[in-house]
């Protein structure tokens, strides 16, 4: 497994899509935190990091499926996953190495932004005037929700050879399991009846609860719940695919 981690993160780094990737990501943070005036910062009262926190999961649901999207389906693209297959791995170790891989990138993405929670905590009057609780558990969710979209990632590159199809589907699923429900709630059929429970069965409902400051291991088990099923349906395909 540890081979399989290794050799994604040297092909991340060794290609332009990884610096990309993450140019892009801490530039789009950037503007919408400092520069564009209806959420910089600099034009609050208040010292928070809501705006780096609302905006994330949007930016997740490209940033994540861009990375995983060559997990598997350039193996298969370019023929390697035969050999792949007969190394002397299971194929549980093959999935958890590149689903590492993947999320290890996406916090290495995710790890400069703690200089914006340095600089808000600097800035504010008096120094040190923000919710640090709400910030660390707003972190804790973001850790969760890459993981949870990883693991759909690393699912969708296994369904495809190729890797525009595998963004595509990735983008998708992680949109409906991230979004869907909750749209799905505000239907005439479930309002005043399922519409709480349809809610709680999508990511963005644990994801604002742990936002919140307080982690609740309800929503610590589902998102490990939703990453462990992806990974499971991962092995599943794969097992296929070998046969």
């Amino acid at each position: 497994m540890g081979s399989i981690f290794r050799k994604e993160l040297a092909a991340f780094f060794s290609s332009l899509i990884g610096y990309i990737s993450i140019g892009v990501f801490l530039t789009i943070m950037g503007l919408v935190i400092w520069v564009f005036p209806d959420t910089s910062l600099l034009n609050y009262q208040y010292a928070t990091l809501d705006q780096l926190f609302d905006l994330a999961p949007i930016v997740f649901l490209f940033l994540i499926p861009a990375i995983a999207m060559r997990m598997f389906a350039e193996e298969q693209q370019t023929g390697t996953f035969e050999l792949l297959v007969t190394r002397p791995l299971t194929d549980l170790q093959i999935v958890l190495g590149k689903y590492l891989a993947t999320l290890v990138l996406v916090l290495f993405a995710l790890a400069p932004t703690v200089l914006y929670y340095y600089t808000v905590w600097q800035l504010g009057s008096p120094k040190g005037n923000i919710d640090s609780g709400a910030v660390i558990g707003s972190y804790i969710g973001l850790i969760f929700l890459a993981s949870a979209f990883s693991a759909i990632g690393v699912f969708a590159s296994a369904l495809s050879q190729n890797q525009i199809v595998a963004f595509v589907l990735a983008v998708f699923l992680s949109f409906f399991v991230h979004w869907g429900f909750d749209f799905f709630s505000r239907l005439p059929v479930f309002v005043g009846k399922w519409d709480s429970i349809v809610e709680m069965i999508g990511m963005a409902y644990h994801y604002a609860s742990i936002s919140r400051g307080l982690i609740d291991s309800r929503d610590v088990i589902y998102f490990l719940s939703v990453t462990a099923f992806f990974l499971a349906a991962t092995l599943t395909a794969l097992d296929r695919r070998r046969w």
